[in-house]
């Protein structure tokens, strides 16, 4: 790998990706602003990251960047023409435990569980880690539950 990316971002006029790498062995930092083209705002995010990533123009200097962190970028670019702001699509990477998961649409959701499921992995415990206790047992407080008007309603011989 000839080329080490050190940043990734999205320009929205003309939409391009921008990325700071630095050439390993001069190691001189560049910047390379990659056009994206033929790209609106009904256009599938992950095969554009994927069409983008495997260019031969582009693929040695995104050799170092995930199709994940691609993905995203395209995201923000495809929300950006859609009229939404930058501060909505980042806010949409962010997992927000009170949001009702049963109101997105499949694409929305599929991304969320991806996003839970990288959480998950990086949280987790393994037999292998310096830190891992076997059968570890935890007291969670147990909190009062207020009562309704209709649990005393219900009584009804049950």
């Amino acid at each position: 790998m000839r080329f080490a990316a050190k940043r990734c971002g999205v320009q929205f006029s003309p939409p391009s990706i921008v990325l700071i790498y630095e050439h390993t062995e001069t190691k001189k930092v560049r910047k390379r602003i990659i056009p994206v083209r033929n790209f609106s705002k009904y256009s599938d995010y992950s095969m554009a990251a994927e069409r983008l990533k495997n260019n031969p123009r582009h693929r040695d200097y995104l050799e170092g960047v995930s199709q994940s962190q691609l993905e995203k970028l395209h995201i923000i670019l495809r929300d950006h023409m859609q009229g939404f702001s930058l501060e909505h699509s980042l806010s949409s990477f962010c997992l927000d435990p009170d949001e009702d998961l049963n109101k997105l649409d499949d694409e929305d959701l599929a991304r969320k569980k991806g996003q839970m499921d990288e959480l998950f992995e990086k949280n987790r415990r393994r037999k292998d880690d310096p830190d891992f206790v076997y059968d570890l047992e935890v007291d969670f407080t147990k909190t009062t539950l207020d009562k309704c008007s209709w649990d005393d309603e219900s009584d009804d011989g049950f």
